[in-house]
């Protein structure tokens, strides 16, 4: 199957089709909040987001600026493979009375180009209260699988809706 049309992007937007493969590491421009049950669960200006054809980008977060004591390994304990990044693993979030399954993951031990990020921490924008970029409330990427931050800046289409499966 090919690859779908390309979304041209407007003043101050850029293409998911744009984007390298294989991914790109970049350092965010702006402020990253991530919020659960009424808690700042991330807070970063150092974060950096992953640039990869098709997706929106994840944004990662320093451990640092991640609350402590409010993540621990996922329950299943599934991991995944990524052919670039090497082997993710799940967190649960647990903040208050409420648990967010599988609502981040990072990758401990990453591949060549990547040890950059080892440790540090993404989280789905669809499992949190609240994801923001400076101002922006992110949206969450379509599907389960993919964790991609959806702004106002990025156009598609996006890998991860309906039918999305063999790009």
């Amino acid at each position: 199957m090919s690859s779908p049309a390309r979304i041209e992007p407007g003043p101050g937007q850029e293409s998911v089709w744009d984007y390298p493969r294989p991914p790109r590491i970049e350092p965010s421009k702006r402020r990253v909040r991530v919020i659960f049950n009424g808690t700042a669960v991330g807070d970063s200006t150092r974060a950096v987001r992953i640039l990869e054809t098709s997706s929106p980008p994840p944004y990662y977060l320093p451990p640092e600026d991640v609350a402590p004591g409010l993540l621990r390994p996922a329950a299943d304990e599934r991991t995944t493979w990524c052919e670039w990044k090497g082997r993710a693993s799940y967190l649960d979030l647990v903040a208050g009375d409420r648990v967010s399954e599988r609502a981040a993951w990072r990758y401990e031990n990453p591949r060549p180009d990547f040890e950059a990020i080892a440790g540090w921490v993404a989280f789905y924008p669809g499992r949190v209260d609240e994801c923001n970029l400076g101002d922006e409330r992110v949206r969450p990427q379509g599907g389960t699988y993919y964790g991609g931050w959806v702004t106002d800046e990025i156009v598609g289409p996006y890998k991860g809706e309906p039918g999305t499966e063999s790009w």
